[in-house]
């Protein structure tokens, strides 16, 4: 899996980027609150997939007036791991970044690191004071799939928020499913669990561009990054990843856009 992961970065031209993210922020241990990685296979997981959703971070800031201080709210933030990237990258004078979490604890570590980070759950943010509708693009990675209603929460951020622009990368998926792994089966019968453990909706990207847009956004553009390489015989590797983890992720750059949203008459 590590070797697929490593095609995969190269022949999707992830390698360089991964590299520079890993001389922003040599230790990424502490990435999540309830799960710690040590070992090297994961590390390398969670570093490719921190590249490919800053390469669309990165897209999606460009898409934004160049003459403005870009307000950038991370929804969802664990660690302040990817605001300090983007710190890095544009510069600190350049962009002002915000992180949400509805865990104190990874409000807390993110503070410790001297950023903003707001306690709220996703859901409420449009109603937060300190947020007080201040934002020029929000950023949710991997989050989307653990909220009770991803509907209510997209719609909120479209017609509530203030912001216009949404990046958003969530597990690939070829056909939909309730999560709920917990349940199925997998780990620890025993062990508590939490909003930042469980996934509730995981959903194909062809459903999940239709609640996208059902919900007041337009898709600008569509990202995939599969965890094998697709183009060499590794990638029948696919059938590994469907059964152990996901194919990749999926993300999207969105625009606020309520044309279809407006023609739903019961919000």
């Amino acid at each position: 899996m590590n070797w697929s992961i490593n095609s995969a970065c190269k022949e999707q031209n992830l390698c360089e980027i991964r590299k520079s993210l890993s001389d922003i922020v040599p230790n990424i241990g502490g990435q999540y609150t309830t799960v710690s990685f040590k070992n090297d296979y994961w590390i390398n997981n969670i570093r490719t997939l921190h590249a490919f959703q800053i390469r669309i971070a990165k897209r999606a800031i460009s898409l934004l007036d160049s003459a403005e201080r870009p307000i950038v709210v991370d929804i969802g933030d664990s660690s302040g791991t990817h605001i300090k990237y983007l710190l890095d990258i544009f510069g600190s004078d350049n962009i002002t970044a915000l992180s949400v979490n509805l865990d104190l604890s990874a409000v807390e570590k993110i503070r410790k690191k001297n950023l903003m980070a707001i306690h709220s759950r996703a859901e409420l943010l449009h109603k937060h004071p300190e947020f007080n509708k201040k934002a020029n693009i929000f950023l949710s990675y991997e989050m989307l799939e653990h909220l009770f209603d991803p509907i209510s929460f997209l719609n909120n951020m479209s017609t509530q928020s203030g912001c216009d622009f949404f990046a958003i990368t969530v597990p690939y998926i070829i056909n939909s499913r309730v999560g709920m792994h917990h349940i199925r089966g997998r780990g620890d019968k025993e062990q508590p669990i939490n909003a930042e453990t469980v996934h509730i909706f995981e959903l194909s990207p062809e459903d999940w561009d239709l609640i996208f847009q059902f919900s007041g956004w337009r898709i600008v553009e569509r990202h995939r990054y599969t965890q094998y390489p697709k183009k060499n015989p590794l990638s029948i590797l696919r059938y590994l990843w469907r059964r152990m983890h996901f194919d990749g992720y999926y993300g999207v750059i969105l625009e606020r856009d309520t044309s279809v949203s407006a023609r739903y008459t019961s919000w």
